[in-house]
């Protein structure tokens, strides 16, 4: 058993490295350790002070909140501290939160409100008589940062309340800044189509937007934000949580359409886990599930240590963090030449998926985080966003390592790289590169492009390096026969493939402009080139200004499809294309005005008379555009069958639904 002198010696260790990880995560935002490896040292100083109180100080890391405040902007003082919250991950855990509440006031009745916990950066919003007039970080939880302009220009967040909050006289009310998950994406699918490094998850990309100087930068970021709690305000009127985040919704406050009460602790252990199994069609990224008493009289009964309040616990769903090590680096070579860095680590597993493979996006990236064979690493893992390097654990690092050598020659061909001025990608110069055309034919048949089943990695490698397949237009030529030499493709898969490729021909123009690589040029936007000008070749007699004059079409793209026209080699395998019998044009553009023009749609749940994609195209095909995130900008929710939250998301914005039948209906008319 061990003794006193184990005990302290004990907890001096946890609370050096507890406030070591407290520093690296808050204040340096480079965390070195997983979120439940940080759990458990702080369970092991809870019961350890539990066994020996003697030795709990009153500056214990159990008793205070952690962080500090970055002096970057001008320091505001909260009217009542942004406590941490205490954890539970298991259920038995939850229960015994329910018992420690039954002994703090025997007798009393508990019933909850059960929110998502939102991975995002928490704020505190002051309104003074329904104004907004001040919003603030986290900080240290006492003290936070002052970042009104930025808040300002989030859509979201009202800058007067209306409604029975509008004439409190002061209000303070806490929430989440977070970046929708399909913005999240959609908006680093835009910076790599601009040769630009892209965010590695949702919130980094929120939390570095809202702390910008420049409110601008702020501005042009898919910001978001939920309200979940009200610390400080001038009315006693109302007596639940579940009601004050009534009051919040009818004063114009968004909250989450997540949020549920739950009648007993039963209640409540199934609600985090009916919310852990969908967290992955959540619009945004949460770690967990906050659990809190709903009677406002027994919150304050129940007070708070210096730590966490006792009426709340946060239920953490299961870890997307880990650490591992970085067994080798190697260099792929894309589509259009760039080379990038990825790494092979030791497998880890992470969210039900064992990951053996991270890319390193650019050399940039690999020297900013100093990643080095050897390294041990933070990785994370979130939603259906691909694994990333967190950052170097720096204090892991064995000694001999050395800094990554980005490679001056093609590590495919041995071709000369270069680095364009101002772009953060290598590129390869040699336009026979076998890599590149490689990874083109896997894009090209890939199903947003020309759909092309069975045309996997193995059996592009072999096209190309036994020369049947030089561009694109040779797959339409490849036959039977000789699709059947192929290593581990008999005669009935080759004949699968021949008429996959065979059913490709008339996929029509926005498929065969995204399939046929030109830079910039995605899914979005090769939708856009096709509608406006109906055909390749119209396309290709258009002007750099024509093309520019485009909705949604700006110069450096104009510029990007001119010059891939200009080039004979691809005007030459447009006309073989052209030959093999490829549609040139756009499917079913209807002529004259196109009477979805401006309307903007989201899709949620399965439909029964088509495919979500189907349904994409039927809408791009008269104007109309579709997104992943419902705003009060949305013309129309098309709600299917087992729709998700943003069935929900539609209702309280007032954004007007259709079921399936009424989608039909509106598409005939349009056409």
């Amino acid at each position: 058993m061990a003794t006193n002198a184990d005990a302290a010696q004990r907890i001096a260790e946890l609370y050096e490295q507890i406030r070591h990880h407290d520093y690296a995560y808050y204040v340096q935002a480079r965390p070195e350790i997983s979120d439940a490896e940080y759990d458990t040292l702080l369970r092991e100083l809870r019961e350890l002070e539990a066994r020996h109180p003697e030795l709990a100080t009153p500056d214990s890391p159990t008793r205070r909140v952690a962080g500090q405040a970055v002096l970057a902007f001008t320091p505001v003082e909260h009217r009542v501290a942004m406590l941490s919250l205490d954890n539970a991950t298991t259920p038995d855990q939850l229960r015994e939160f329910e018992a420690r509440l039954k002994r703090a006031i025997p007798g009393a009745e508990f019933d909850y409100v059960c929110e998502p916990k939102i991975d995002g950066l928490g704020v505190a919003l002051l309104y003074q008589g329904g104004r907004l007039v001040r919003g603030a970080t986290r900080g240290d939880g006492r003290v936070g940062e002052d970042i009104t302009r930025n808040l300002r220009t989030i859509p979201s967040i009202p800058p007067r309340l209306h409604g029975p909050l509008a004439h409190v006289r002061e209000l303070e009310v806490r929430g989440e800044v977070f970046m929708p998950r399909a913005k999240f994406l959609e908006l680093n699918r835009e910076l790599e189509e601009r040769g630009e490094p892209a965010f590695a998850n949702p919130r980094n990309a929120a939390a570095g937007a809202v702390r910008q100087k420049d409110p601008d930068v702020t501005a042009r970021r898919p910001l978001d934000i939920l309200l979940y709690h009200v610390s400080s305000i001038d009315d006693s009127r109302i007596a639940g949580h579940w009601e004050m985040l009534e009051a919040l919704r009818q004063s114009g406050c968004p909250t989450s359409d997540r949020a549920a009460r739950c009648a007993d602790v039963d209640a409540v252990i199934d609600y985090c886990r009916r919310l852990e199994a969908e967290r992955d069609a959540l619009p945004y990224e949460a770690d967990g599930a906050v659990v809190k008493v709903n009677p406002l009289e027994l919150q304050r009964r129940l007070g708070e240590t210096a730590h966490h309040p006792r009426w709340a616990i946060a239920f953490k769903f299961a870890a997307r963090q880990a650490t591992t090590v970085v067994r080798s680096i190697s260099v792929k070579v894309g589509k259009t030449g760039v080379l990038t860095p990825g790494a092979q680590l030791d497998p880890v597993e992470l969210a039900g998926v064992v990951i053996r493979n991270v890319s390193l996006h650019n050399e940039d990236e690999v020297r900013r985080k100093d990643i080095r064979v050897g390294d041990t690493v933070l990785i994370e893992r979130a939603g259906d966003v691909i694994p990333y390097v967190v950052h170097v654990v720096a204090a892991r690092r064995p000694p001999g390592t050395v800094p990554f050598v980005f490679p001056d020659h093609c590590p495919s061909c041995g071709g000369l790289v270069f680095r364009p001025e101002g772009e953060a990608y290598w590129r390869c110069t040699n336009s026979a590169c076998p890599a590149q055309l490689k990874e083109r034919l896997l894009h090209y048949g890939s199903r947003r492009a020309m759909d092309i089943e069975h045309l996997g990695e193995n059996v592009v490698n072999q096209l190309v390096d036994r020369g049947l397949v030089r561009d694109f237009a040779d797959l339409y030529g490849l036959t039977v026969a000789q699709l059947a030499e192929l290593d581990r493709l008999g005669e009935k898969s080759a004949r699968n493939l021949a008429d996959a490729i065979a059913a490709s021909r008339p996929r029509g123009l926005t498929r065969l402009l995204n399939a046929i690589g030109i830079r910039f040029v995605g899914e979005r936007v090769a939708h856009l080139l096709a509608v406006r000008f109906g055909s390749m070749e119209a396309l290709a007699a258009a002007s750099r200004e024509e093309i520019s004059q485009s909705h949604g079409i700006g110069p450096q793209i104009a510029q990007s499809v001119t010059t891939f026209f200009a080039e004979p080699r691809n005007r030459e395998i447009i006309g073989r294309l052209r030959q093999a019998g490829v549609a040139m044009a756009e499917k079913d553009v209807p002529s004259g005005r196109r009477l979805l023009a401006g309307k903007t749609f989201v899709l949620t749940g399965t439909l029964a008379s088509m495919s979500r994609d189907a349904a994409k195209e039927a809408i791009h095909r008269l104007g109309g555009q579709v997104t992943g995130t419902v705003s009060k900008k949305t013309s129309y929710v098309v709600v299917g069958e087992n729709p998700g939250s943003k069935a929900g998301d539609a209702k309280r914005l007032g954004v007007e639904t259709l079921d399936e039948s009424q989608l039909l209906e509106l598409l005939s008319q349009s056409s």
